[in-house]
């Protein structure tokens, strides 16, 4: 008889005991997985949008001895001295961290910009991404900007804001150097003398959120080969090969090349030189430039046919990465017309069209099978393609000031709107799934 209690003890306990240990194990399966996927979201840049990240905004005594308004006016701040075309909506941004520029709107409320040498702004633009679901950045060093030692301090600061912001919002974030101005003497020496200057003293590459793939952290140079920019075809070729390879102490990068247009075929804006193919070549992974090259879905139409599939074809028969551009619009009519440049001067001239202009390309790319999108650029106002919020209506931008607003092609947006078509368009991206080519399906105000 007690045989048969002991028994009967024996089996409920066993029975207990399997039910805690499956539930233990089911527990840590999805913590196991959890944990896998926030470790997979720092690695590897398939499945990823990536935002350019100017970072080049500054207000009167922002840091250190600064008194200018960079990137917003050119000069003191008054409404024809604009050298943007989008105003930012700021209503994310505590008021503390604004800057007032004694301009007004119609309703006499008052304008106020940012400076990207606030960590707390920086903060604030990751904690939008993380809300719309977009992966990260590459933030932009310019060589121009380094060449002095209070500009570097500048640079530098931004990229500390820039990996402080993505650490606390489990975003990514890896360096682009633009050549853009450099000094064709020593801008290949630059690079390798800044990248070790990061690596070694600012140690980003420690940062958990600096983006790594195959194992080795991302960088891109942006420009190289561009008929209009410095750089010879045999420096540019070691200087590919040192930092693929390590050579010269340098840390070991996978590296993206922000080439031409038509890289391929050594026409349009690449140089000509039959050495920069080899050079285009040699990149892990080749991002063709495309801003301002169409300005509506038929001519996208037809670039994708010229350009994007013959380069992937490309690029699939090299073994390198293929990750092309897309943007939301493009202005520049303040810009041009303040520095008297000698082009058309076009406010608004590629339209948004409500975001439909940005979803056909994100449809047209996805229907390719790309992996991977570099998205042009969270915070570009100077050149109308920003995707951050912006104002929406003319009665909110600053009396007497020529700018374009998101309301302008006949929308009612939510100011945040790009960041949400740009967020479905890394959903769809991640789950490797051609989107509806029609926004209205996927997305709505």
């Amino acid at each position: 008889m007690n045989d048969q209690k002991n028994t009967k003890t024996g089996i409920r306990l066993f029975r207990r005991l399997m039910r805690r240990s499956f539930f233990l194990m089911l527990f840590w399966n999805i913590f196991s997985s959890q944990m896998a996927c926030a470790a997979d979201h720092k690695i590897g840049l398939s499945g990823k949008v990536i935002m350019g990240y100017q970072g080049w905004f500054g207000c009167p005594g922002d840091f250190e001895k600064n008194n200018s308004w960079q990137h917003w006016f050119l000069g003191s701040a008054q409404s024809n001295h604009f050298t943007v075309d989008l105003l930012p909506s700021v209503r994310g941004i505590k008021a503390e961290d604004l800057c007032d520029t004694g301009l007004r709107r119609p309703d006499n409320s008052p304008i106020q910009l940012f400076s990207s040498q606030n960590a707390s702004v920086v903060a604030t633009h990751f904690r939008w991404m993380q809300e719309h679901g977009i992966d990260g950045v590459a933030v932009q060093r310019f060589l121009t900007d380094l060449a002095t030692p209070e500009k570097k301090r500048r640079n530098d600061n931004v990229v500390k804001n820039v990996q402080k912001a993505a650490e606390a919002n489990g975003r990514v974030f890896y360096v682009t150097y633009d050549i853009t101005g450099a000094n064709p003497k020593t801008v290949t020496d630059d690079v390798r003398n800044d990248w070790h200057h990061l690596v070694d003293v600012l140690k980003i590459t420690e940062s958990p959120s600096y983006l790594l793939d195959r194992r080795k952290p991302v960088l891109q140079l942006w420009g190289f080969g561009f008929d209009n920019r410095p750089g010879e075809a045999d420096e540019v070729a070691v200087l590919i090969g040192d930092l693929k390879s390590g050579r010269g102490d340098l840390q070991a990068v996978t590296l993206i090349g922000g080439v031409p247009t038509f890289w391929r075929t050594l026409s349009g804006d690449s140089k000509k030189d039959p050495t920069w193919a080899d050079v285009y070549r040699s990149y892990d992974v080749i991002s063709p430039w495309s801003v301002g090259r169409f300005s509506n879905d038929e001519e996208a139409d037809a670039f994708v046919k010229r350009n994007v599939v013959p380069d992937i074809a490309e690029t699939r028969r090299l073994g390198v990465g293929y990750m092309p551009v897309i943007f939301a619009g493009f202005s520049r009519y303040n810009l041009t017309v303040n520095y008297k440049r000698k082009e058309p001067t076009v406010l608004n001239k590629t339209p948004r069209n409500c975001g439909k202009f940005l979803w056909h390309q994100v449809s047209d790319l996805l229907d390719l099978h790309v992996d991977m999108l570099y998205a042009a650029m969270f915070d570009e106002v100077d050149e109308g393609t920003a995707l951050f919020p912006a104002e929406t209506r003319q009665d909110k931008l600053p009396v007497g000031a020529s700018m374009v607003f998101l309301n302008q092609d006949g929308c009612s947006l939510p100011d945040d709107w790009y960041l949400r078509v740009t967020g479905k368009a890394a959903e769809y991206l991640r789950l490797h799934q051609p989107p509806p080519k029609n926004l209205d399906a996927v997305l709505k105000p």
